[in-house]
């Protein structure tokens, strides 16, 4: 058993980690099942902080890392063959592959086009950018956890429009998630969410 699966355990209760399914070759990955006001699930990875991301010196001692998505009560994350749902373990893996193959780093406000193209990640998440986030909703369930003589963080990964893209890059990060925290928007995935660039405002024809 992983150190930061018993970390888990200590955190939740053995009831609510659970190990998920992988290929070979592919990173751990657990499964936590979360009691809050509604109740979400946890896929985070249980291996990444093995890699030493090389990060800037202003951003020592974020070094480990683990990335996570967070899943809303109506979504069945068992039901593999359901591309609807089953994407958020296929990119996981493919970022925690991508930070390791290329030597760099994830942070706080880094962001990943979904694809060479871009697409929208599935029939239904028609987003087709991913952000990674210090913990918003999970603040204090994710919280950094301590592994000897180092310091895991968490990201989450939150899925974003490229207008979303576009304001972040023109604007910087502390606007865009400003525009988050005013729309109710965080690391919980949303297949219904609109986009935050979107005027609350309508003219009348």
């Amino acid at each position: 058993m992983s150190e930061l699966k018993k970390g888990f355990i200590n955190r939740f209760g053995e009831h609510r980690v659970l190990d998920a399914p992988v290929g070979d070759g592919e990173c751990p990955l657990l499964i936590l099942d979360l009691e809050l006001k509604s109740p979400v699930t946890v896929i985070v990875t249980d291996g990444l902080s093995e890699y030493k991301m090389p990060v800037h010196q202003k951003h020592k001692g974020r070094e480990f890392n683990e990335l996570y998505f967070c899943l809303p009560s109506y979504w069945e994350w068992e039901d593999t063959m359901n591309p609807r749902m089953n994407w958020t373990f296929h990119w996981i893996q493919r970022l925690v592959k991508h930070v390791v193959e290329k030597e760099t780093w994830y942070g706080h406000g880094h962001t990943i086009p979904c694809g060479e193209d871009a697409t929208r990640i599935s029939e239904t998440m028609h987003q087709n950018q991913f952000v990674l986030s210090d913990p918003i909703l999970l603040q204090r369930e994710m919280e950094p956890m301590s592994d000897g003589d180092k310091t895991i963080n968490f990201l989450a990964i939150i899925p974003i429009f490229q207008k979303e893209l576009e304001y972040k890059i023109a604007r910087g990060t502390l606007k865009l998630f400003t525009r988050f925290a005013n729309n109710g928007v965080s690391e919980k995935l949303d297949d219904f969410r609109g986009s935050v660039m979107k005027s609350k405002w309508r003219l009348k024809r």
